[in-house]
């Protein structure tokens, strides 16, 4: 019997959705409500751009050191937690051994097979290093570029996000008029973010898109209350 042909597709890159995630919910939401803010006391939409511009900069910024110190200390730990298991496997083969037939049998594996798994993976200790990284651990060795590749992702997803709700006032000299535009522009890209995180997460794409819109709106409305407030 011809054997066919059976091609897994899985969606692989996590991380860096993560990383867009990251900052462009952050780049709609906080450009968004500042520039809400400053429309209920600024007289000109020059003002608001200016604003916005300087925090889209300092936001992206922060953001993207923020990725990139994250990044490394998962790194770290990892490196850390690599040492510390293959010392282990060298001065405490026995423990590592049982450790590793524990684990087994939590996925159904009889005392018998565990333990002649175990002697075997004990054979090699790269392997096994890595087998105790993963499953007893939960860690993942991190590509060298992760975190540089973190801190431009998010970065450059914050600046992306932070342009669309800022981009009316750019053309628009009314800022109420503008405030308008961006509010309707904005809420769009929010749905739309929201719909696209959800299809690539797993979750439900609607009521992603929803969420997204609902915290995006309640940002921007408080910072546009209270600045109405105290001018």
């Amino acid at each position: 019997m011809p054997l066919s042909d059976h091609t897994e597709r899985h969606f692989t890159a996590t991380e860096v959705v993560r990383d867009v995630v990251i900052g462009m919910s952050d780049g709609l939401t906080v450009p968004f409500a500042l520039a809400a803010g400053l429309s209920g006391v600024a007289a000109a939409s020059s003002v608001v751009v200016t604003a916005g511009l300087a925090e889209i900069v300092a936001g992206s910024i922060a953001m993207g050191l923020g990725g990139y110190l994250a990044a490394r200390s998962d790194a770290e730990h990892y490196i850390s937690e690599h040492a510390r298991e293959a010392r282990e496997v060298v001065e405490q083969p026995e423990d590592e051994k049982a450790e590793v037939a524990e684990l087994l049998q939590e996925f159904g594996l009889t005392s018998e097979e565990s333990n002649n798994v175990a002697e075997a993976m004990s054979k090699r200790p790269d392997d096994w290093v890595k087998f105790m990284m993963r499953f007893e651990l939960g860690l993942e060795e991190p590509k060298a570029w992760r975190a540089a590749s973190s801190a431009a992702t998010i970065a450059g997803a914050y600046i992306a996000g932070g342009l669309i709700p800022l981009g009316p006032y750019f053309f628009v000299t009314n800022v109420n008029e503008a405030l308008k535009i961006s509010a309707v522009v904005t809420l769009l890209a929010l749905l739309v973010f929201g719909y696209v995180k959800g299809r690539f997460t797993g979750a439900n794409p609607l009521r992603s898109a929803l969420q997204a819109a609902a915290i995006g709106g309640l940002a921007s409305i408080a910072a546009f209350t209270i600045a109405r407030a105290i001018s």
